[in-house]
């Protein structure tokens, strides 16, 4: 039987621009409407609209939300104020990766924590698991609309859209309650692409208000609407975890290179003594940021291959639009890690150069 696909409010929206829809953790997404290099190089160089309404949206309320939470992550969430937000991972028991999270404290006892699309029921069942039976916390995943606005212009669409002074300003990782376009949300000076930007959380009725508000507004700034196939380019370039690539259930942070995220000594989580254990033994392998040397594309599950032998495999490659190379991410011994190490990437039968290279790949 063939799976029955989920769509987001603005699942019109993207049809009237002429998008390629296609299956994507079980929803139906906008990949692209003029094409991934035209899309990319609008963020990069000007701004770009994201509909990221499939992300999953967790509110936790009540006195404890701050400590509750705090026990589900790896990052210190008790050291957020209020409009503060933080990107941290959830780990099980034995300090693996469940998911890579944003929290954001909207409220001195509202936190919202926002999953990724394909974790959702995960995220959700590990919560209602671990969470005390005392702390009110809703799934409100189908209920918001979120838009991702990106790229050095995204200030300039802003003021077209009259944000005040106090919105323009905010500061990366921070988080405010705004009108824009006569439309309540949640503004956030957050993305996924590595430009500066905003993330904008409303009411699923003032969808498609919001997005042709932005849209309209962006028009003499350059704004185009954008894909998730633009999307992961720009995060690949600024070296941003895609979970179910480069991080998942078999890895944790330490390898990842998110051991920044994990603080040991702050208040106790779910896995902690787990990550004490492993980064107190050490561990084997690190994910490696590499471009291609010889022509070819690194793709996901292809091996790397070093003296004739397997000795990784890639989790995330393409090209990068903006550095102008084919560029990749995988495992691979801690002694192969170092920058200027040659790899070999079999691809299709035949290993085409590649090396190491420091990332991330692209920094505005």
């Amino acid at each position: 039987m063939s799976e029955t696909l989920l769509e987001t409010p603005l699942a019109d929206e993207h049809r009237a621009l002429g998008a390629r829809l296609v299956p994507f953790a079980g929803w139906r997404m906008p990949v692209q409407y003029e094409g991934i290099k035209k899309e990319h190089e609008a963020v990069r160089t000007r701004a770009g609209l994201f509909d990221v309404s499939h992300m999953g949206e967790i509110l936790v309320e009540g006195p404890n939300a701050i400590a509750e939470v705090d026990r589900l992550v790896t990052n210190d969430v008790s050291k957020l104020d209020v409009g503060r937000a933080l990107y941290t991972v959830c780990c099980n028991d034995y300090g693996l990766i469940l998911d890579d999270l944003i929290v954001y404290r909207l409220e001195a006892e509202k936190v919202l924590v926002v999953c990724n699309a394909s974790n959702r029921e995960k995220i959700v069942a590990h919560f209602a698991k671990s969470l005390d039976l005392g702390t009110p916390w809703n799934d409100v995943s189908d209920e918001w609309t979120l838009l991702a606005l990106q790229g050095p212009r995204a200030v300039d669409v802003m003021k077209e859209l009259g944000a005040t002074a106090d919105l323009i300003g905010l500061p990366s990782f921070h988080v405010m309650h705004a009108n824009i376009a006569e439309v309540e949300l949640w503004a956030a000076r957050t993305g996924y692409t590595g430009e500066d930007g905003f993330e904008l959380f409303c009411a699923n009725e003032d969808a498609v208000r919001l997005w042709r508000a932005v849209l309209e507004a962006g028009q003499k700034h350059g704004l185009k609407p954008v894909g998730l196939g633009a999307r992961d380019t720009l995060r690949l370039e600024a070296r941003l975890m895609l979970y179910g690539h480069d991080i998942n259930e078999h890895t944790h942070p330490f390898e990842a290179g998110l051991g920044w995220v994990v603080k040991l000594d702050a208040n106790d989580f779910i896995g902690r003594e787990a990550l004490r254990g492993i980064k107190a033994s050490g561990f084997d392998r690190k994910l490696v940021g590499f471009e291609m040397t010889e022509r070819g594309i690194a793709r996901q599950g292809y091996p790397i291959i070093v003296g004739g032998s397997r000795v990784g495999e890639v989790t995330s490659g393409s090209p990068g639009p903006t550095v102008g190379r084919n560029i990749g991410l995988g495992y691979v011994p801690k002694a192969l890690s170092k920058v200027g190490t040659t790899l070999g990437i079999e691809i299709r039968g035949k290993v085409v150069g590649a090396v190491v290279v420091r990332t991330p790949f692209y920094k505005r």
